[in-house]
């Protein structure tokens, strides 16, 4: 796979399960580069995100991710992909009974960072990334929604990844914070870290244009222009 591209996927085939999702899925994600994934509830966005990072196989066609072959991955292979993966969810998943710093600790500790003064130095600097550094205390309720998924950032950088997958990142968020998140996925992706998110938050793709794939009829297509996306028909 070309060093710049992180993600390529060549004539493949989404399943969920024995049922054929998406096929003939030809697409490429570059380093650094952002990018939508668009289309109705069930057209095939969480299974291609799911493949991505090998928790659905890959069955046939062939895929490369941050430098892993997708099609002839074994289950020792899969950890190693996923620390190179930042992973951000609609509904958080953190861990309610510890604090914010004790989230993070937790998701480093479980990759092999067995340094705490090394662990601590890491947390400060991903918190300070998405502007939490004085939260590190906090427990997951006493946060707001934003500053909750600001976490889940957080959390998804703590090992350096190559690319961030964001499923429904602002789907519970309201319309002025999904904005925040908005602009920080955008920087994270302009420091070198391909972003691809999956969304209906179609005000967004408005007002922060950018390349938009689209899953539709088992296929998926590349949307020349925002503009001319009825976004009446994806709900």
């Amino acid at each position: 796979m070309p060093e710049e591209f992180v993600i390529q996927f060549e004539n493949a085939s989404i399943f969920q399960d024995d049922h054929l999702v998406l096929s003939g899925v030809n697409f490429t994600l570059a380093k650094g580069e952002f990018a939508y994934l668009i289309g109705r509830v069930g057209s095939g966005k969480s299974s291609l995100i799911k493949t991505i990072n090998a928790e659905l196989p890959l069955k046939n066609g062939t895929a490369q991710v941050v430098g892993f072959a997708l099609e002839s991955m074994n289950q020792k292979q899969i950890p190693l992909l996923r620390r190179k993966l930042g992973i951000v969810f609609q509904d958080f998943q953190l861990l309610i009974d510890r604090t914010v710093y004790d989230n993070l600790y937790f998701v480093l500790h479980a990759t092999g960072w067995n340094d705490k003064a090394e662990a601590d130095k890491r947390i400060l600097q991903v918190l300070e990334k998405v502007n939490l550094e004085n939260k590190g205390f906090k427990m997951p309720h006493q946060l707001s929604g934003g500053e909750q998924q600001r976490v889940v950032i957080a959390r998804a950088l703590l090992n350096d990844p190559k690319i961030i997958l964001a499923d429904e990142p602002t789907g519970n968020l309201d319309p002025e914070t999904s904005e925040s998140i908005m602009v920080l996925l955008r920087e994270i992706s302009q420091s070198g870290c391909g972003v691809l998110m999956a969304t209906h938050n179609y005000p967004l793709l408005k007002k922060f244009p950018e390349r938009t794939l689209k899953c539709e009829d088992g296929r998926l297509v590349e949307i020349d222009d925002n503009a001319e996306i009825d976004f009446t028909m994806l709900e």
